[in-house]
């Protein structure tokens, strides 16, 4: 039996996934991937760790998770599991073990200095095993990054990849897709079927009409729909058939001035205890469409620094100028929508939706990874117990891409993505921030390391 102590230790499939014989690795790594490689074994013991299962049960303590070919063989109490003496074993007392994160707006490569290879990175290090974009202006950018990543050549998380945004006619972004009728909706979405994308995501001036043609021809294409709404109601949007609504309902949904196919220019103040949102949230879970909670994102309209330091070694002088601009404009009037959105997310569980998490990392001071922990911390501080968070983050993200079968949970016969973390989460939130290593297909991936390259790129100078 060979022994490891952590101390020393340094699939392509674009659409849905069938239970795997074997975990969907690639057949080989590149040099600047085994760079990054820890653990790579064909069978790999982790013991006496704590492990959240993302199943939503308890935390449970001394346990042993058996990996082989890839695979999680078994997951048990220490005494009870035996270990091959052929296993790298490794002593893992005082860590917890969470599954992979499953990101739900995970967007790559938006500015603020970094590029979508070090994003990837980033969200590997983190511990975001599996991430769906949401939206883009540069689709082939995301297309060749996940064959890379698929072909073992680049290191990042799994991608589910979501079609360029699309939007109604006219709009001032002139970066996105622009429709005005329904025909338009159905070759823009076998377009993007036939490149293929698992999502396709709407935008705020889509109309009625337009979105039902989105979400017909994207079902009959075997693909999902999401939606950051405005002119269409979270309601509205139920009824033709989403099956994701990101960041919530917006105050559109309760504003007594709206009118129909209209997008309001300014924000109502709604208040989650209403009964126009109990009714939404009613409607919402009767036709089983998803939110997907950017915390991360809504603290940074909130009068809040940065929780987590390491944000500052990850920008550029010139970013960390926005970062300190944007936050004297939000220090000074800070929306509050951080509780309102927790409020709302909280009785959305408790009428039985299903919540996922995403980062939306379009800010300065929003990044990919970590940005993804700080959503954890800020679910737990929404009243959230930390096993739900991590059902929330894993589990439930895992159910909507319709990969629960093979992941989001630490379950015998999954693939092997799982986070290990020096510390306990349940009783210290923060320490989510404390990971070692991150296991995707089996393999684990030194985490300081594919920060801390990222780290390096950004302090080179130019």
């Amino acid at each position: 039996m060979r022994t490891l102590a952590y101390a020393s230790a340094f699939p392509f499939l674009l659409g849905w996934f069938s239970p795997p014989s074997r975990a969907q690795r690639p057949a080989t790594l590149s040099a600047e991937l085994r760079e990054f490689v820890a653990v790579d074994a064909p069978v790999v013991a982790l013991t006496s760790v704590r492990v959240i299962d993302g199943t939503g049960g308890s935390p449970r303590d001394n346990q042993t998770i058996l990996i082989r070919n890839g695979l999680i063989l078994s997951v048990g109490p220490t005494a009870g599991v035996p270990v091959p003496e052929d296993a790298k074993v490794l002593g893992l007392t005082g860590h917890t073990v969470v599954p992979g994160i499953v990101g739900m707006h995970n967007h790559l490569g938006f500015g603020y200095d970094l590029d979508t290879r070090q994003d990837a990175r980033l969200y590997l290090g983190a511990g975001v095993t599996t991430i769906r974009t949401s939206g883009t202006y540069e689709p082939y950018r995301e297309i060749n990054l996940k064959r890379e990543i698929d072909e073992g050549r680049s290191p990042g998380p799994r991608m589910h990849l979501t079609g360029p945004y699309l939007t109604g006619r006219p709009a001032p972004n002139l970066r996105m897709a622009q429709i005005s009728t329904p025909d338009e909706a159905r070759r823009f979405v076998n377009h993007w079927a036939d490149e293929g994308v698992n999502w396709i995501k709407v935008y705020t001036r889509i109309r009625s009409q337009e979105l039902a043609a989105v979400v017909g021809e994207a079902h009959t294409r075997g693909l999902k729909v999401t939606g950051h709404l405005c002119a269409v109601t979270a309601r509205e949007a139920a009824e033709l058939g989403i099956d994701n609504i990101e960041h919530g309902p917006t105050s559109t949904d309760f504003d007594p001035r709206k009118t129909p196919g209209a997008c309001p220019q300014e924000s109502y103040p709604f208040d989650p205890a209403s009964d126009a949102v109990a009714a939404t949230i009613r409607a919402l879970v009767a036709k089983n469409v998803a939110i997907t909670a950017t915390m991360a994102e809504a603290e940074a309209y909130e009068s809040r620094r940065a929780a987590d330091p390491r944000v500052f070694d990850l920008m550029t002088p010139k970013t960390v100028s926005a970062y300190r601009e944007f936050r004297a404009r939000f220090d000074a009037a800070p929306l509050g929508y951080l509780a309102r959105a927790s409020a709302v997310f909280r009785k959305f569980v408790a009428a039985g939706g299903r919540l996922v998490a995403g980062i939306d990392p379009v800010l300065p001071g929003v990044l990919p990874g970590l940005a993804d922990q700080r959503n954890y911390e800020l679910l737990i501080e929404a009243g959230f117990a930390p096993e739900q968070v991590v059902q929330i983050m894993t589990a439930n993200g895992a159910s909507l891409l319709g990969i629960a079968t093979v992941v989001g949970t630490l379950q015998p016969g999954k693939i092997a993505d799982l986070v290990v973390i020096n510390g306990d989460p349940s009783t210290n939130p923060a320490a989510i921030r404390n990971v070692v290593f991150v296991f995707k297909d089996g393999i684990g991936y030194d985490s300081s390391g594919l920060i801390g390259s990222v780290r390096r790129d950004i302090s080179r100078p130019p």
